[in-house]
């Protein structure tokens, strides 16, 4: 990344934001990567749920799904009553059950979506208004016709949630090659999909995740300029992709600062610098950027939860200590 200085007419990092960070977009947390007990439907979900809720440094979570009714009952009265900002995140219900979006077997393909429509039925019970999914595992050859598979898949879940509501549907951008291995993938073959998807709804976008984009070999400006005109929702975390024997190795979202790692304050910092540029957060702008952190080992959640808050505010006094400097994130 290259700092340079701007030319005449071109915005100021930090004009258009406030030292308060809540001012310029909301703070969520994904909660089953936080409390990941909570992953697969069952745990104590109800207590962590409230947990967050009763901190007001957040007023966004994501959630994903509830097995027993009536703490879904439970979790949906929490969230109402604490006004918060729902996401729902079926990533867990996909993964868990090899769902794939953009399979060449028909049948796993109709599988997959049926997954991902029960994950929609819930999400409505929980009121969120909006809905995380991933693609299916990138294919060895013959990708052109895995990527229209996705797409049609898509197309027919945004119909079905648009039948039920105004639930907004967000494909999250992954690795291709490390961990998940999807097909999506970099964020320039996401922005192809989402083009085809907007023809039919133009309320779906792409989720961009920070602890995705080293393995995605993607920088924060990168990544989020041709992604621009197509996010509708941001991650911040973490990975650790040195040596393949830790336990932190991959998309396990460990800490900020996990030694060894790739984010800490100084990159997350530059992600909000490029959030701040592409102008999806800044002054009285209420969009989410959400934690998605995971305790490693048995490290505590309450705690990595904690340490998470410091390091977005000591990344956001970074990025609040250009104001009124010329830079520019350019490559």
């Amino acid at each position: 990344m290259k700092v340079s200085i701007l030319k005449e007419g071109s915005r100021k990092i930090g004009e258009n934001m406030s030292a308060n960070l809540h001012n310029s977009m909301k703070v969520g947390i994904v909660h089953f990567m936080a409390y990941p007990e909570t992953m697969g439907g069952d745990g104590p979900t109800v207590e962590t749920v409230k947990k967050i809720v009763q901190d007001d440094f957040f007023s966004g979570i994501e959630i994903t799904s509830i097995n027993n009714l009536e703490d879904r009952k439970a979790v949906a009265q929490i969230l109402e009553s604490g006004r918060m900002t729902v996401g729902f995140g079926a990533q867990p219900i996909l993964l868990r059950n090899k769902g794939n979006l953009n399979s060449f077997d028909e049948a796993e393909r109709r599988r997959a979506i049926e997954l991902v429509k029960g994950g929609i039925d819930q999400a409505y019970e929980l009121n969120a208004s909006k809905f995380g999914f991933l693609s299916g595992a990138k294919p060895d050859a013959d990708q052109d016709t895995a990527l229209q598979l996705l797409t049609d898949s898509i197309k027919e879940l945004c119909e079905y949630a648009r039948s039920k509501g105004d639930l907004i549907l967000s494909l999250e951008t992954f690795d291709d090659e490390t961990d998940k291995k999807c097909l999506i993938g970099s964020n320039k073959l996401a922005v192809e999909v989402a083009k085809e998807v907007r023809k039919v709804n133009p309320t779906f976008g792409l989720m961009l995740d920070l602890s995705h984009l080293p393995m995605q070999r993607e920088t924060s400006i990168d990544a989020l300029t041709v992604a621009r005109d197509y996010i509708n929702h941001a991650h911040i975390g973490n990975c650790y992709i040195k040596d393949t024997s830790d336990p932190a190795y991959g998309d396990q979202h460990p800490r900020f600062g996990y030694p060894g790692s790739e984010v800490d304050v100084p990159e997350l910092a530059e992600y909000l610098r490029a959030l701040l540029e592409i102008g999806y957060i800044g002054e009285g702008n209420k969009n989410v950027v959400a934690f998605e952190v995971k305790p490693v080992g048995t490290e505590s959640s309450d705690i990595v939860i904690a340490q998470s808050k410091r390091t977005l505010i000591d990344a956001w006094s970074l990025v609040h200590s250009t104001k009124g400097r010329l830079v520019s994130l350019s490559i």
